[in-house]
């Protein structure tokens, strides 16, 4: 009987190719259903991030429209092309969020070994803090999509002895981008002082060819002199790049505080978005195992790395309490470092005994199960039935477009938002009521015209209060 040589079998030849697909396949149709699944209202944050979006002028830059200007020029055309929907408002953060993901796996990748990279991609592109920034209409996912490019690009760069200049090209220009998004000036500034203060980096950049290089410069210079112009006519924004638009100092501690909160606690005591606890029980076990396991060469670039955005994280987090999120970042490296400890230790256990090594996947299997389901639980139904984060969604947008064809709409607040409706369908929004056979009113009015008479009201089972708009009629005869 020919013996079976498990190293020539199909399957584990190819056993991280196929890995990789199916979280692939898995992820992007995860993605894609997000609206469906999940959260279909809107937050306040959302519906602001779109009106703004959507009027954005074509001389943003020189206007000092600034901050996230890559992200809303996404947002604006996203919605004027496909129309006002939740859907549409969601999809920049949803078509970031497979690059960011993707992004994150191939950082992984290429720090760490495939079977390490392939776990921890599963724990945290499946997670909920991970999939609801994807699902979020908010350029709130440019605080982590920004940097983990420029790390896997820095990464590229940084380990080869000659790398392409292609790779030089793109870190330049990730990082001229990355500026529009608030906090990144300083991100921007440690990686340059990071490149002059690191040897192999100096040499790297004066050995490039003199043509890319050249280019390279040219594009940085004059992006930055357009920043520069824009902010030195419109000094608000450079506070807002910097700090937050209406921080001050004494509130830098508080906001610490209320950042950090739905990470300790397990229940939401304050009004926010954020499920609590943010980051689960055993991943937070797998991440300080990971950091435990970088004390022991903590100066290599790619150990002490988590620990230096661990700080930068809680520092922008004094500035802005959703600033929090970006913490994903750097524990999503210190899980795989932690992965990478667990399965060491196991394989040092038994190191000459193939069976012991394969036994290993079954509880790899169970652990990995426990984190993952549950997560994923916790994010379809947490934002649907958890009070006090599914009352900061606003369900009005939906019920309008299931519910109104061609009547006129009376909206007192945001209407600059619903007006955007106007252009994908023949709903007519209006601030007042006018002499009409039909009217609907978005809210319980405080008082109607003379000769209204209430006809109907549409409903919601997904608010506490489920009156969403009041149908009227006009009659010409007095008592009817």
């Amino acid at each position: 009987m020919k013996k079976i040589v498990i190293s020539k079998l199909f399957l584990y030849r190819y056993r991280f190719i196929i890995g990789y697909v199916v979280l692939g396949v898995a992820f992007i149709a995860l993605l894609v259903s997000l609206p469906l699944i999940a959260q279909k209202g809107l937050s306040e944050a959302e519906i602001e991030s779109a009106t703004s979006s959507y009027y954005l002028g074509k001389d943003g830059i020189l206007s000092g429209d600034l901050i996230d200007l890559p992200y809303r020029v996404l947002q604006k055309y996203s919605i004027k092309f496909f129309g006002l929907s939740a859907f549409t408002i969601k999809l920049p953060s949803i078509i970031m969020g497979l690059l960011l993901g993707f992004l994150l796996i191939l950082l992984l990748n290429r720090w760490f070994k495939s079977n390490v990279s392939l776990l921890a991609s599963c724990l945290i592109i499946l997670s909920t803090p991970f999939l609801f920034l994807a699902g979020s209409g908010t350029p709130l996912i440019m605080l982590i999509f920004w940097p983990t490019l420029l790390l896997w690009l820095g990464s590229k760069i940084h380990g080869e002895r000659r790398p392409k200049p292609l790779y030089s090209f793109m870190f330049a220009l990730a990082m001229l981008f990355s500026l529009f998004t608030p906090y990144m000036i300083y991100f921007a500034v440690f990686c340059v002082f990071f490149v002059f203060l690191q040897p192999h980096l100096r040499f790297i950049v004066k050995n490039l060819p003199k043509l890319p290089l050249s280019l390279i410069i040219v594009i940085i210079l004059a992006g930055v002199t357009i920043f520069g112009i824009s902010i030195y006519h419109h000094p608000n924004t450079i506070m807002e790049l910097l700090f937050a638009k209406d921080f001050r100092l004494g509130l830098f501690f508080g906001n610490i505080a209320a950042g950090m909160a739905p990470l300790f606690s397990w229940y939401n005591s304050l009004e926010n978005v954020f499920l609590s606890p943010l980051v689960s029980l055993p991943v937070l076990a797998l991440a300080l195992i990971g950091l435990f396991s970088t004390t022991k060469g903590f100066f290599a670039s790619r150990n002490s790395i988590a620990s230096v955005l661990i700080v930068f994280g809680v520092v922008i987090t004094g500035f802005n309490p959703e600033a929090v999120v970006f913490l994903i970042l750097p524990t999503s490296i210190l899980i795989a470092h932690g992965v990478k400890y667990l399965l060491e230790k196991w394989y040092g256990l038994f190191p000459e005994n193939p069976y012991a090594r394969i036994s290993a996947l079954f509880p790899l299997t169970i652990l990995f199960g426990i984190i993952i389901v549950p997560a994923l639980l916790q994010y379809v139904y947490g934002y649907r039935y958890n009070p006090t984060v599914a009352n900061e969604f606003n369900y009005d947008l939906s019920v309008i477009r299931h519910n109104l064809t061609d009547e006129k709409l009376v909206v007192n607040e945001y209407f600059d938002f619903y007006k955007i409706l106007e252009n994908s369908t023949n709903i007519k929004i209006v601030d007042q009521i006018d002499r009409d056979s039909k009217v609907a009113v978005l809210g319980a009015p405080e008082s109607m015209p003379p000769r209204y008479k209430l006809s109907r009201i549409i409903t919601s089972s997904m608010r506490d209060n489920s009156d969403i708009i009041y149908i009227y009629t006009y009659s010409d005869k007095e008592g009817e």
